[in-house]
């Protein structure tokens, strides 16, 4: 399928900060040669659920989502969100042992995140998961409306303002365990575009980062449009904690953190064990 140049692709990404930031040229026409992209801004529960769907051409997901239709989107090596020191927090509103999550009730940001997966390997039993729209569970946790809550995104910033304390930093524990850098989420392409028109996305996507780079001034009002009323220090912050050099190109190190957090999610039979590659 080569139909770059026929039509508008769809391109799914949430309006967080490190989002809007890596696709602004693409989406703004600053770059002649990509071919024309349509934006689809959501939250990444729902783009992981219009991924299963195959609702989106070109689209953000959850490694952990990934993993549930590797048969049809193969991912890109750039755009995506892994690093260190970044991972999904498990917060509550006192002083709690980790041990005591195994009977509490804890809000996650949607069945389908790594955050929910990270949770289910670090503690396999736990009490009632419940989905809660990632932006409103440090509310609902400050209220009493659960016992914990796994927090995502600039949440890592702003938790103490609601008087809330860690539990447990699940990417701490997946680096400590594993070794490896956290990978959160990456940028996947429906494999039925093909293998020429995939890889002059990904290439385009690189290109996007570069311009954001070399034209912050440029890029930031875009960024601030979608960033819920974020304070300027806090957007900054998000974007230089996910986008980094991984963000670019995953490498070696990246790949190998991609390929061992799917195998242990298959591992423990909470994604399908598949023989598609990541890579097309």
């Amino acid at each position: 399928m080569n139909d770059g140049k026929k039509r508008r692709l769809s391109l799914g990404y949430s309006p967080c900060p490190n989002d809007t930031f890596i696709f602004y040229a693409l989406v703004h026409g600053r770059l002649p040669q990509a071919p024309p992209f349509e934006e689809v801004l959501e939250d990444i529960e729902s783009l992981n659920s219009m991924a299963a769907r195959e609702e989106l051409d070109v689209v953000k997901v959850s490694f952990h989502a990934l993993g549930h239709f590797l048969d049809r989107y193969c991912l890109l090596r750039s755009g995506g969100a892994l690093g260190r020191g970044c991972g999904p927090l498990v917060v509550a509103a006192k002083e709690m042992d980790p041990g005591e999550l195994a009977s509490a009730t804890i809000a996650i940001p949607g069945r389908l995140t790594t955050a929910a997966l990270l949770l289910r390997l670090f503690l396999p039993e736990t009490g009632e998961l419940v989905e809660i729209p990632f932006d409103r569970i440090m509310g609902a946790v400050a209220d009493g409306e659960v016992a914990a809550g796994v927090i995502i995104h600039e949440s890592r910033f702003t938790f103490a303002e609601y008087g809330l304390h860690k539990v447990v930093d699940l990417g701490e524990w997946w680096e400590e365990s594993t070794g490896h850098p956290i990978p959160l989420g990456g940028i996947a392409a429906r494999r039925a575009l093909g293998p020429e028109l995939v890889a002059r996305i990904e290439s385009n996507l690189r290109e996007s980062l570069k311009y954001a780079y070399a034209n912050p001034d440029d890029v930031r009002g875009y960024v601030a449009q979608h960033a819920q009323e974020m304070e300027m220090e806090v957007m900054d912050a998000h974007i230089d904690l996910y986008v980094n050099d991984y963000t670019v190109d995953y490498g070696r190190d990246g790949e190998a953190a991609i390929a061992d957090l799917m195998g242990r999610a298959r591992a423990a039979g909470i994604v399908p064990s598949v023989d598609f590659p990541l890579f097309l």
